[in-house]
């Protein structure tokens, strides 16, 4: 019998819980991997100035500081399949939400910079796990009428945290008076943003003690009873259950283990397709979003921006990066890959090139002139928009149908690690390129954009409504 009669046969292609808020919980409650991967990312953005002043460092210091992280989101993700195919998926979430309580306490206390910087290394691991453990559990544990849905709760989750996290940096620095380095609960303003992650993370680590395992990890260590328990759980006691094990253990014998060579071939060492894929992961990056989520109030404040002020401003981007999340979740599937991501280049460089014009003029009484404040202020929340509405979502839509079925787990492990190494490039180098010309780094951000336009057009094909057995 093939895959499809027996989909067909357990009725698996239209099966509907019993349950289904019961499932809706269990998705969400693997997403909160996703709100600490949000989180953890952005909270650094209410610690940077006070980091530069209790340590007294210059910029290029600084962003090593704030960038190491990434590297350890690289090796978190890079290991996280292997861990979780070895000790189970709950089990991985466990280490994760393990490892984000530590890094959390240990970056609240620091004793000295190397010390810091080696809690945010830990916490980089545990946001590389999430980012890999939570996509993948939904995916295995959704029925699979309601996969897309439950499966978009990560990206949702992530821009829930980041917008979590700078509406706790600004209430706490209110709370200290507008200093982040004012006391708090005995420490300074900033520790506590750091260590108020702690709350998150062991819910996170609560709540993965009460949802069940992943069926297909059961099947593939021989637990088959309970793996069919947590079937009837979460697609309905009308399911075939023998139909579904067998379906799911001819799809586990059946798959290709995709390995680095083979994404070798063509004119420049990968697959032209594997080109496209590191270019969509880079453009993604290189246009400077995460300036916007771990330096906003750096940036505001070196403009004249009251601290207080910037941390606000920080909270609304965050929630312009809710909004256009939630309209590229709308439209993806409605309009298509390719016009979404041409619609945020265009938007993308208008907003930046605004920013850029902004910061050319010269501040008065340390601040820039009242127009071109509020044009930085407003281009800022439209970048932001326009990246959330295309790039933010299209980018991991597309990595995930682009690729051959033969190489599509080695070659989205590439285009990731890609996007992990241009992140940090970005990351590592604002600081230091802000001293040098505000206004020029926005132009290279600009410029990035733009160039992002003819790439689509003439290397990215579309995928929407194409089986991912028609890609090559």
């Amino acid at each position: 019998m093939t895959s499809t009669a027996q989909a067909q046969k357990s009725g698996a292609g239209a099966a509907h819980p019993d349950h289904l808020g019961h499932v809706i919980f269990i998705a969400a409650a693997a997403a909160m991997g996703g709100f600490l991967f949000g989180y953890d990312s952005s909270v650094i953005n209410g610690a940077v100035e006070a980091i530069r002043d209790r340590y007294d460092i210059g910029s290029a210091a600084l962003a090593q500081v704030i960038a190491i992280a990434l590297i350890g989101c690289a090796i978190g993700a890079a290991t996280a399949g292997r861990i979780a195919d070895r000790i189970g998926r709950i089990r991985c979430m466990q280490i994760s939400a393990v490892l984000f309580t530590v890094s959390a306490v240990g970056s609240a206390l620091p004793f000295a910079l190397y010390d810091l910087a080696f809690w945010r290394i830990v916490g980089g691991f545990a946001i590389g796990m999430a980012s890999v453990i939570g996509p993948a559990y939904i995916a295995e544990v959704a029925p699979p009428a309601y996969r897309g849905r439950l499966g978009s709760f990560q990206q949702a989750a992530i821009v829930v945290g980041i917008a979590i996290s700078q509406l706790v940096n600004w209430g706490l620095l209110n709370a200290a008076g507008g200093d982040q380095r004012g006391k708090l609960m005995g420490l300074e303003a900033w520790q506590v943003m750091l260590g108020v992650m702690v709350v998150p993370a062991v819910l996170y680590g609560l709540l993965s003690f009460a949802i069940p395992e992943s069926p297909r990890f059961l099947i593939s260590v021989g637990k088959h009873e309970r793996a069919r328990e947590i079937l009837t759980e979460v697609e309905g006691d009308k399911v075939d259950l023998d139909a579904r094990v067998a379906e799911i253990e001819h799809a586990m014998k059946s798959e290709h283990k995709s390995t680095f060579k083979d994404l070798l071939g063509g004119s420049f060492f990968f697959k032209p397709i594997v080109w496209v894929g590191i270019g969509l992961s880079v453009f993604q990056q290189f246009v400077g979003i995460n300036v916007a989520f771990y330096y906003s109030s750096t940036l505001w404040q070196s403009v004249g921006v009251d601290p207080t002020d910037s941390f606000f401003y920080s909270f609304t981007t965050s929630i312009i990066n809710i909004v256009g999340t939630v309209i590229a979740m709308i439209f993806v599937d409605r309009v298509g890959r390719r016009p979404l991501a041409l619609i945020g280049s265009v938007g993308m460089v208008i907003g930046l090139a605004l920013e850029a014009w902004a910061f050319s003029f010269d501040l008065v009484d340390g601040k820039l002139p009242a127009a071109q404040g509020w044009t930085a202020l407003i281009a800022a929340h439209v970048f932001v928009l326009f990246f959330a509405l295309s790039w933010g979502v299209v980018v991991w839509v597309f990595l995930g149908e682009m690729f051959p079925n033969r190489i599509r787990a080695a070659a989205l492990g590439v285009a990731a690690s890609a996007q992990w190494i241009a992140n940090w490039a970005i990351t590592a180098s604002f600081p230091s390129l802000a001293d040098w010309n505000l206004s020029a780094t926005y132009v290279i951000y600009t410029v990035f954009a733009a160039l992002s336009i003819p790439f689509v057009l003439k290397y990215v094909k579309e995928t929407k409504g194409k089986k991912l057995e028609e890609m090559g």
